[in-house]
């Protein structure tokens, strides 16, 4: 008996230890999944809205300035841009309520299409900023939410008090960017425009923490694929809607 251990963690230390050690490789491939749908569906929406814009969109020989062509007139000038403008909408919360019946396949098509129904409705903002400038505020965009992510994958810190906040802030910056589509006041987009940066920086934050503690190490693969689509979504709209309000301060007009 001199030999017995009388020191509980040096007993079980070691299927301590290889449980956590599981758990950390489990987590690590969790989120990876997630982050690799999220940037997926940024990838499938950036091409959409090129696209989409190559064939809408023509230039005029006569002044060298864009027009529409038959297929921009139709997205854009008709009753038909309401229908691109909202079916996103429409089925973003058809997938967050339905996500329980679907299956794992069933879940990440649905994320594609909303991806690329995103990206023709966003089509109209190479009409509006010039490349450049879309594509210098999406890299500080990538910069900054990485930052912010990894942020809320570490911290220690309980982030979770600041959700009820940060979704009232953004049920706010919604009703108020639905009004200024009828009112296009310049003033009214440049405040929402602010409050949105603060708004999705701090969901970014909240929902990289909040989709961590999703994960359950005894989570079939159903149920974690559910889980991974799900994360992905929510990050994919905290990054794509801190884009478009980085890009509403910081983007340059296109005079053409």
């Amino acid at each position: 008996m001199s030999d017995y251990n009388t020191n509980p963690a040096g007993r079980y230390g070691s299927t301590v230890v290889r449980g956590r050690v599981a758990v950390d490789a489990g987590l690590r491939a969790y989120m990876l999944r997630v982050y690799n749908y999220m940037a997926l569906g940024l990838a499938i929406t950036g091409a959409a809205a090129l696209g989409t814009f190559m064939i809408a969109v023509g230039v005029d020989p006569a002044t060298n300035k864009r027009v529409l062509t038959s297929i921009g007139q139709l997205l854009y000038a008709s009753p038909l841009k309401w229908v691109v403008i909202f079916a996103p909408l429409a089925l973003v919360f058809f997938l967050s309520f339905r996500i329980e019946r679907l299956s794992v396949g069933a879940a990440q098509a649905l994320f594609w299409i909303y991806a690329a129904l995103v990206g023709l409705s966003l089509s109209v903002i190479f009409l509006v900023f010039t490349g450049q400038s879309i594509v210098r505020v999406f890299f500080i965009t990538a910069a900054a939410f990485g930052g912010l992510s990894l942020y809320g994958y570490t911290t220690q810190r309980d982030l979770s008090g600041f959700g009820s906040f940060l979704i009232m802030g953004l049920i706010g910056v919604i009703i108020a960017s639905l009004v200024n589509i009828f009112l296009a006041s310049t003033m009214l987009q440049w405040i929402i425009s602010v409050v949105g940066v603060l708004v999705f920086s701090g969901l970014t934050a909240w929902d990289t923490q909040r989709i961590k503690e999703m994960y359950v190490e005894s989570d079939g693969t159903l149920v974690a694929g559910r889980k991974a689509v799900m994360g992905a979504l929510s990050l994919y709209l905290d990054f794509l809607n801190l884009f478009m309000m980085l890009l509403q301060l910081f983007g340059q007009r296109d005079s053409n």
